[in-house]
């Protein structure tokens, strides 16, 4: 079966370049960060220095971890999906659904080596620049050298196969088992997480406003929520497109179309509810400790700067690996409904009016998953501000917020327009009669 993927890969290329690149881009971004326990690792590294690299390795770590398993998982999910017809041709010639999971992780783990491998010259160059960023703030001595050993290669691919080999296992499993993607393990560990998360976001209340560990459980309570929210992301759209009122053919289309490919547009919705949570619950919070520090009159302290230095590089970790991540789904997502584009223009639909469809349904996907991931992000926001400040509501949250959304409305209704006019330049007849 090993050997039926390597064959299903070189013949169809085109499908595994979503998942490379997740991969590749999780294997980078846990390989620079894991990098500077390497560097801290080295002979001669002051304490100070030490302390700076270990902390933001292990912070932006969890995160990476996170992430990479939540960009592998929801661009396999729609690759899988989209293998219906294929996997059934398959059982139907009397392959068995495990030689079928067999040969889906054999393809995730061969793109998820290759991925992880090609991460490597850029994760050095990356951890190279984030230790400049260190030195330039003054958290680390000019005197530590850059390095990359064990522990940054060891992470990369150690944490990226298993992701992927794990998130392949179960897209398939729920296709060839012809299970329902509301399984009672999804919704054990969203409703885990939600508990788990609220947990966290209420024990900030146990700690002072001058507590140096006031921000993590805010912070971790707000992306476990989140990430609660995100496993939910099915049932939570099917709930909403139950009671939308939208009137119009473009309308009732993309409420349909939505309905119908609930299960698979949460692959969507996951990226977008990390990324509206995490960036707008870290930069608020950040923003608010920043104020706090500045009206207190008290310069700022090394580990202020550090963790200052830490949230901002998260953010931006963030938002360009959540950036990938949906428009990877998004555009796998699009691009596999070229016949249906196609039947409609032959049903007598413009291109303007298919546009319409396709502009309505990233609409509703970009409200709902904004609106889940502020809850989640303004659950730890309000919880962080009432101790630190002994005000809930941040005095620079709604700009930050606005901006937040700004970036996330244009990614998602920018990548679904573009492609979809993209297959709307071919024949209507010729997308029809195209194989997938």
């Amino acid at each position: 079966m090993f050997a039926l993927a390597l064959r299903s890969l070189r013949q169809r290329p085109g499908r595994a370049t979503a998942t490379l690149l997740s991969a590749f881009l999780g294997a980078a971004i846990v390989m620079t960060f894991d990098s500077l326990h390497d560097t801290a690792a080295q002979p001669g590294v002051d304490s100070v220095s030490a302390g700076s690299l270990s902390t933001a390795a292990s912070v932006v770590g969890g995160y990476g971890t996170l992430l990479v398993f939540f960009a592998v998982a929801s661009t396999l999910t729609v690759n899988v999906r989209q293998r219906g017809a294929e996997m059934e041709l398959l059982r139907c010639s009397g392959a068995t659904p495990a030689q079928i999971g067999r040969m889906v992780v054999g393809e995730a783990v061969a793109i998820a080596v290759v991925g992880a491998v090609l991460a490597i010259g850029p994760a050095m160059l990356g951890g190279r620049a984030l230790l400049g960023v260190f030195q330039d703030s003054g958290q680390v001595a000019r005197s530590v050298d850059y390095s990359f050993g064990p522990v940054a290669l060891g992470s990369g691919i150690g944490i990226t196969v298993p992701a992927a080999a794990g998130a392949a296992l179960l897209a398939v499993r729920r296709m060839t088992l012809r299970r329902r993607p509301r399984s009672r393990a999804r919704t054990f560990l969203a409703y885990t997480a939600l508990l788990v998360g609220g947990a966290a976001v209420c024990s900030t209340f146990a700690f002072s406003a001058e507590d140096a560990a006031l921000m993590a459980p805010p912070a971790y309570g707000a992306i476990l929520l989140s990430v609660g929210c995100a496993l939910l992301a099915p049932r939570l759209l099917e709930g909403l497109l139950d009671r939308l009122p939208l009137a119009g053919p473009s309308g009732y289309l993309a409420v349909r179309n939505l309905r119908r490919r609930a299960a698979e547009m949460s692959g969507v919705l996951m990226p977008l509810i990390l990324f509206t949570c995490m960036a707008s619950a870290t930069l608020t919070m950040q923003a608010v400790e920043s104020d706090a520090i500045k009206a207190s009159g008290v310069p700022k302290s090394v580990d202020a700067k550090n963790l200052e230095t830490l949230n901002l590089t998260v953010v931006g970790v963030i938002v360009v690996f959540c950036c990938v991540m949906l428009i990877n789904s998004l555009y796998a997502a699009t691009t596999y409904r070229s016949r249906e584009f196609g039947q409609q223009r032959l049903a007598g639909a413009t291109p303007g009016q298919v546009l319409g469809v396709v502009g309505t349904e990233g609409l509703i996907l970009t409200v709902t998953g904004v609106f889940l991931g502020t809850l989640a992000g303004l659950s730890g926001v309000l919880a962080f501000s009432a101790v630190r400040t002994d005000s809930p509501w941040p005095g620079q949250g709604p700009g930050i917020w606005l901006a937040v959304v700004a970036v996330a409305a244009a990614v998602t209704l920018g990548t679904a327009l573009f492609t979809a006019r993209r297959i709307l330049r071919t024949p209507a007849v010729a997308a029809v009669t195209l194989v997938a």
